[in-house]
């Protein structure tokens, strides 16, 4: 607020608090009522959900129990069996925190590869990292099931190349985006300052790419930790 009480001056315009508030209303209420309606208040339904009890004809209805939560931890009908849904959740978390490493290491040097091509070619190469999407998953993966044959199809390798192949573009292509903007000039002055090559990177670039790395391994993350199709098929239904 000035000191005439007619508030700050921002981007050429002159706004009062209760201006600032429309302002954010108009730009990030919708986004907010977008994310609370179609994200938060159907996870806030799905945990009242799980405190019900399974209804005769298969829906859900009360009392409200713990019941769920038992069976979640590996509680059932024999006892305590930790090897039924921890395990299945420990091999899930697994599954995902790998195919997210892989993709890390494959889409590091190639981000940095495509952001050297010249313009079409770099138009093309985005071009060919998003072809595999113009094909159904189910078809991709009995491809690969071809591909692979008897020797190497049913396996865990199997599996994580499956996975790779199919979630490379949602790592690539917004560390992609970082790549493109890196300030080039900040990697030359660590350089003149004596920093090494993997010093330059470490201190001068990677934190340039860090917001695309971080949106990129989360896109991939959370999907792949609850992929069925591809453990299922490529690896005979034992992951």
């Amino acid at each position: 607020m000035t000191d005439d009480g007619k508030g700050e001056v921002r981007f050429g315009e002159q706004l009062t608090a209760r201006g600032h508030w429309l302002r954010s209303l108009m730009t990030t209420g919708p986004g907010i009522l977008w994310v609370t309606v179609f994200l938060l208040l159907p996870l806030a339904w799905i945990g009242v959900l799980s405190f019900l009890t399974r209804g005769e004809s298969g829906g859900f209805a009360l009392p409200l129990t713990f019941d769920n939560y038992k069976r979640f931890a590996g509680s059932g009908i024999f006892g305590f069996d930790w090897r039924v849904y921890p395990s299945i959740i420990g091999r899930s978390i697994g599954l995902g925190a790998g195919t997210a490493a892989l993709c890390v290491i494959a889409a590091l040097p190639l981000a940095f590869f495509i952001a050297g091509l010249p313009g079409r070619s770099k138009d093309a190469a985005l071009t060919l990292v998003l072809i595999p999407f113009w094909t159904n998953l189910l078809i991709r993966t009995y491809a690969w099931q071809i591909l692979l044959g008897p020797s190497l199809c049913p396996s865990t390798l199997a599996v994580y190349l499956g996975m790779v192949c199919d979630y490379l573009p949602f790592l690539l292509l917004p560390l992609y985006a970082s790549v493109e903007k890196i300030d080039w000039s900040i990697a030359e002055a660590a350089s003149d300052l004596g920093a090494n090559g993997p010093r330059v990177f470490w201190h001068a670039i990677l934190p340039q790419v860090t917001p695309g790395l971080v949106a990129g391994i989360i896109l991939v993350f959370i999907p792949a930790m609850g992929q069925y199709v591809i453990p299922d098929l490529l690896e005979g239904g034992k992951v």
